[in-house]
């Protein structure tokens, strides 16, 4: 099932909130609705656990983790640090690292198996990656673009990436990630999904500007309502390419 809500009348949601399959971290002092949205998903099944990152908001786009694990930027406070040990699961690993492209969250996608890093990331941000999230890390563009954690959102179902990817593009990212890849918008013709769609194995948030098809498309892909049909998905992806040509 697929949810649309605001932040503070912003869609970019992605920008604001991380959601994985054992926890969902969401900015704090944000709007009582974008909470209650959170809640009525995940409440009864995984921690939501409100917090900051370096004393800023846009959390979505300043960490990255997944089941396994949660990787924050140097600039995280101790006391975050604490908060965020104090609230997540035991079984996850939490790591601070000192990496240049310090916006984690722009800069490296992933699900419980597989990453996706920015070409310039230091060598031991992909160690780590590999070690704290158990996952198999590849260097890889979206449609010539390096933020491959703005343009690409991956579940352990599927992938929504860049409008502009092109078919060869799609199948090879497809093979690498093992799942279904499939390139569209969010937010009425946004091509930055990462800021405006989180997404696990059960559901996902979009923003509220985002359309019928756009978030039939999001339900295709992550198979949210059990809809993997290949031919949904064909429909929606050309009516998104032919309005992008």
């Amino acid at each position: 099932m697929a949810t649309r809500t605001t932040f503070e009348n912003s869609s970019d949601i992605g920008v604001f909130s991380r959601l994985t399959n054992s926890y969902c971290l969401a900015a704090i002092q944000g709007s009582t609705n974008f909470y209650s949205t959170f809640e009525a998903e995940l409440g009864d099944v995984i921690p939501i656990v409100h917090t900051s990152i370096a004393g800023a908001r846009i959390i979505g786009r300043l960490c990255v983790g997944n089941r396994h694990g949660l990787l924050v930027p140097s600039t995280t406070t101790d006391p975050e640090l604490q908060h965020l040990r104090n609230s997540l699961p035991d079984s996850v690993a939490i790591q601070r690292i000192e990496e240049r492209l310090s916006a984690l969250g722009n800069v490296i996608a992933c699900n419980d198996y597989v990453g996706l890093l920015h070409p310039d990331v230091d060598r031991e941000t992909e160690e780590l990656v590999g070690d704290v999230l158990k996952v198999e890390p590849f260097r890889h563009t979206i449609a010539d673009q390096s933020l491959v954690g703005s343009y690409c959102v991956l579940s352990n179902q599927g992938a929504l990436v860049h409008p502009q990817t092109s078919t060869q593009d799609q199948d090879e990212l497809s093979s690498l990630l093992q799942v279904p890849v499939v390139a569209g918008t969010v937010n009425r013709g946004s091509s930055v999904v990462g800021a405006g769609l989180v997404v696990n194995d059960w559901c996902a948030f979009t923003g509220l500007e985002t359309t019928a098809t756009e978030l039939s498309v999001v339900e295709s892909v992550f198979k949210l309502q059990g809809s993997s049909s290949n031919a949904v998905i064909g429909e929606m992806r050309d009516a998104l390419i032919d309005s992008w040509a």
